[in-house]
């Protein structure tokens, strides 16, 4: 088949639809009039003989025939869209963007000190905005572009526009003062479900991966506060006779910085957290998003020393 006289733009209008499944946002980011827009979404549907995005109650629907063809149309439109940007003489790394990071206080104190770094040194005129997770997937701000990247390790059921990477992933141990009760011997799950507790709750929920656990053997701990953070609880540890069950790095950087503190293996067997950096498909392809995503998957390998797996939609 003779390709002259195809639309190659139309691809392009394809992958956005796709995306955004929203004909006011596909307009604002193709920056065209809604009337042009549905002018080349008829000629769009005419070259596949197909409605291809119908409208619902919450904006878009993809036809199963669009849905079919998504994976190659998306290919193709991103491979032309890199092409492009390859051959700009623009250095990728020298432009003025802002970057806008969800996570937590957690994930902040362990990847801003050393991306920080980076940034200053490799990309100077690159500013990073970071933003608090609130215990949820910020969906509605990645398909915005109003959120670049999500780190953190409890997203779950992602739609087929957005992207994950894993990072590493941690288990989970029980950090307590020296002069806890407890602190001279093994702890036991009696003991545990004794003891007092305090979490973290980003949501205000208090029952936790701990408690929903606890539930299948027929138990149950006290939980005396929850807490909006995952740094500030170790002081609280410090102070009182209470236990908080943690990732092992926030416990063991909280034994660093206190003599008086100690942590103990968890008596319940927990998953282990995958952490995990979520970006828009719309980023996919951007050079200064891929490299920063690099960057970040890089720092997290050489702190838990393991190996990042690949990119999965």
């Amino acid at each position: 088949m003779n390709i002259q006289h195809k639309d190659l733009n139309l691809l392009l209008l394809f992958k956005v639809l796709f995306e955004e499944l929203n004909v006011t946002a596909a307009a604002e980011r193709m920056a065209l009039s809604q009337p042009a827009l549905s002018h080349k979404l008829n000629k769009l549907r005419h070259e596949f003989a197909d409605p291809l995005f119908v409208r619902s109650a919450r904006g878009l629907t993809a036809t199963p025939k669009a849905i079919r063809l998504a994976p190659q149309v998306l290919a193709l439109a991103s491979q032309l869209e890199a092409f492009y940007q390859d051959s700009q003489s623009l250095d990728f790394l020298q432009q003025q963007r802002r970057f806008y990071l969800y996570s937590t206080d957690y994930i902040e104190s362990l990847l801003l000190p050393p991306l920080l770094q980076l940034l200053l040194e490799k990309a100077p005129a690159v500013q990073l905005v970071t933003r608090n997770t609130m215990g949820l997937l910020p969906r509605q701000e990645l398909e915005r572009g109003e959120c670049d990247l999500a780190i953190a390790g409890f997203y779950t059921d992602l739609p087929q526009t957005l992207y994950q990477q894993q990072l590493y992933q941690e288990d989970f141990v029980v950090l307590l003062r020296r002069q806890h009760p407890l602190a001279g011997a093994p702890l036991t799950l009696q003991s545990y479900c004794q003891a007092q507790h305090i979490v973290t709750t980003l949501t205000g929920d208090l029952d936790g991966i701990v408690d929903k656990e606890l539930a299948k053997f027929g138990q149950k701990r006290h939980v005396c506060a929850g807490i909006s953070s995952f740094m500030a609880p170790p002081a609280l540890v410090l102070h009182n006779d209470v236990l908080l069950t943690c990732l092992r790095s926030v416990a063991e950087t909280a034994v660093a910085q206190h003599d008086s503190l100690q942590l103990l293996p968890c008596p319940l067997t927990l998953k282990p957290v995958q952490i995990s950096q979520i970006w828009h498909s719309r980023c996919q392809d951007d050079l200064l998003h891929q490299w920063l995503r690099r960057q970040i998957a890089t720092l997290c390998a050489n702190r838990f020393n393991r190996a990042t797996t690949a990119a999965t939609s």
